[in-house]
């Protein structure tokens, strides 16, 4: 039987990275001081330690090959799920994946800098040449990885950026049918990707409780101040901690 929350002193943060990003980005979390969070990366093939592997071209196959660590997890105790921008499109399938296997294994959603899945991305970059590529997904994001400045760098992370960006532009929900799990809505104040009423729009993924919530910065203000966020999340977990499965009992 799958544990409460409140048996466990943190609740497991599992964490999606932006478009080519790795699991690396939000190891330093780990080291910050929020006791009751604790924190794991989730890694997709084509980067860091699996760079060997082809990159998922599709969230099928991308939820298909991170399940198998969330059911892992919950399997102990009820998650959380926390994605940006592609990441958190990527944070709601899995979510809704995983719940269709249990419906306690989630306790939250949390999806920064992102519209509502079926609000669409408008911007395009994936049929463009290297250099463009580069040029509008730095544009898109506001924020300039500097390893793709460095050719023999920028020849492994490509791939990898390459499909994310893909199954981003590409991307349709196979379900319109709201997630009985509460949802967090984080964007940077200042972030001219995504606006506040279309972060929102999430309150429409949801059956239960929704939340919008901003912090300073554009989007991609995780890197700039994770603490802020962390405790953020922190808070919305300890306040409602298992909202979801009262609702599934009743």
């Amino acid at each position: 039987m799958t544990a409460t929350a409140t048996d466990h002193a943190a609740i497991p943060l599992l964490c999606l990275p932006f478009a080519g990003a790795g699991a690396s980005f939000y190891r330093p979390w780990r080291r910050l001081d929020v006791a009751t969070i604790e924190v794991h990366p989730l890694q997709l093939p084509g980067r860091e330690e699996r760079l060997a592997e082809v990159p998922c071209v599709d969230f099928e196959t991308a939820v298909a090959c991170l399940l198998p660590s969330v059911l892992e997890v919950a399997r102990r105790y009820p998650v959380a799920l926390f994605g940006h921008s592609f990441g958190a499109v990527l944070a709601y399938e899995l979510a809704r994946k995983a719940l269709e296997h249990d419906q306690d294994l989630v306790l939250h959603l949390i999806v920064s800098g992102s519209p509502v899945p079926w609000d669409g991305r408008r911007e395009r970059a994936s049929d463009c040449g290297d250099d463009e590529f580069v040029n509008r997904v730095e544009e898109f994001a506001g924020y300039c990885h500097p390893a793709l400045r460095i050719s023999e760098l920028r020849e492994l992370l490509l791939p990898a950026l390459r499909a994310d960006v893909h199954m981003h532009e590409h991307y349709s929900p196979r379900s319109a049918t709201r997630l009985a799990v509460p949802i967090t809505s984080v964007r940077g104040h200042d972030d001219h990707l995504v606006s506040a009423e279309r972060a929102c729009r999430w309150r429409e993924a949801t059956s239960l409780r929704f939340d919008a919530v901003e912090l300073p910065g554009g989007h991609m203000y995780l890197t700039e101040d994770p603490l802020s966020l962390l405790e953020l999340i922190s808070d919305r977990l300890t306040r409602h901690p298992a909202e979801a499965h009262y609702a599934a009992a009743g």
